[in-house]
This record gives structure tokens, C-alpha cells and sequence, in this order.
């Protein structure tokens, strides 16, 4: 019994320990880089209206203030293994080693900028992407758009500055091409006297970018 926890705590917990160690590593140069490229946008943005600036919110978590959009990136700080009917399972990567199936996570949800800056907390955000990291230091990327078919190739995939580039750039075009959408009718026609008196201070009506998002075996929408 005890030869098993220590075999379970020297590979299992160990190998978990390796993937959230990576995927700190690959969180870091998403910043570094996300860095980088507003200071290169930055150099043909003369309209002071647009918004274009980085915010950091403690180690797991940064923000993109890109036009009418917000873009928070965020490290989840737990390791997932797939889920056992995921098709990955079966190709020959994930059955010569188990451990290949466990993966750090990177969030990348869509926000309105005004949702941050006015404090509107019943307003709706979207998540855009995951990024998927393992201890072989191969990657997936799952998402909206194109960023639901850049990068899916789980065994011949490593990150590397060039492609989290790419990754940033991809979100950033999906965010401001990403519109917000009237709320139906029916939906709104029927309100209280409180938020209408709301809405000149924080604006309770939700608004927000659409929910509901779905990846990978679910049906996208």
C-alpha cells in the first residue's frame, strides 16, 4: 500500500507539478509578449479614444483594454486530465502514455470594456479560447472562430514566441469583430422602476457579449 502513494506521489503528483510549472511558464511569455505587441500597435494608434492597455491582476490573471473590448487571460492553478470520451484518447500520442492526456489551462474570456470600467456586474462575458499545455510541452488551442482551428494538432504542437503571437493577434481580431447584439425584445420591454433609475449610474439592464459558448465535442455554435 505505502509502495503505491509513493509511486502515485513520484510520477502522478510529480507530473502534475511539471505541467503547472510549464504552464507558468508559457502564462508569462503570453505577457511578455501580449506586452510587446501593444507597444508595437501603440505606435499607429493616434486616437486617444481608442483604448489600448495592459492591466495585471495579481499572478494568474492580466488584461487587455483593446477598443470597446476587454480581454482577460487567466491561468487556472489546477491540472485537468480529459475527459474519457474526448477522441484524443484514441490516437496513438495519448494511448502510448496516459500522462499525455493532463493538462494545464490558459482562459481567455471576452468582456466589454465599459463592463470593468463602470463596474457592471450583471453584464455577460464570453469565453474565446483555452489553451491546452502538458508535461511533454505539446499544446492545443480550443475556441471561437479561428481560434477553434489554428492550433489542434495536440502531438506536433509546442509553443513558441512566433505562435503565441499569433494565438494574441487572432483574439484580439475576434474580440473587435466579436459585436454586441441587441437583446431581443420580449426580453427587455418589462423593467422595474429601479433599474431604469440604475442605468444613469451602473447600467443593471445585463448587457454583454453573448454566452453559451461551446468547444471542442460539444456542438459549436
Amino acid at each position: 500500500m505505502r509502495a503505491g502513494i509513493i509511486d502515485l506521489l513520484i510520477n502522478k503528483a510529480a507530473m502534475k507539478q511539471d505541467i503547472a510549472d510549464y504552464s507558468g511558464e508559457v502564462f508569462s511569455s503570453f505577457k511578455r509578449i501580449l506586452k510587446d505587441e501593444i507597444a508595437e500597435i501603440e505606435k499607429s494608434i493616434n486616437d486617444k479614444r481608442i483604448r489600448l492597455r495592459f492591466e495585471e491582476s495579481g499572478k494568474h490573471v492580466f488584461r487587455l483594454f483593446v477598443g470597446s473590448d476587454v480581454l482577460i487571460f487567466q491561468l487556472h492553478t489546477n491540472v485537468f486530465r480529459l475527459i474519457d470520451s474526448d477522441p484524443l484518447w484514441q490516437t496513438e500520442y495519448l494511448k502510448s502514455n496516459g500522462a499525455n492526456g493532463f493538462f494545464g489551462m490558459i482562459n481567455i474570456y471576452n468582456f466589454l470594456a465599459e463592463s470593468y470600467e463602470q463596474n457592471r456586474y450583471n453584464d455577460a462575458g464570453c469565453l474565446i479560447g483555452r489553451v491546452f499545455m502538458n508535461h511533454d510541452h505539446h499544446f492545443m488551442l480550443e475556441g471561437k472562430g479561428q481560434l477553434g482551428t489554428l492550433f489542434k494538432d495536440l502531438e506536433n504542437g509546442y509553443v513558441s514566441d512566433g505562435i503565441i503571437r499569433q494565438i494574441i493577434q487572432t483574439t484580439i481580431i475576434h474580440a473587435i469583430d466579436f459585436d454586441l447584439i441587441t437583446p431581443p425584445y420580449e426580453m427587455t420591454k418589462n423593467v422595474s422602476l429601479g433599474q431604469v433609475q440604475a442605468i444613469s449610474s451602473d447600467l443593471q439592464l445585463s448587457t454583454g457579449k453573448s454566452l453559451g459558448f461551446k468547444f471542442s465535442s460539444e456542438d459549436q455554435k
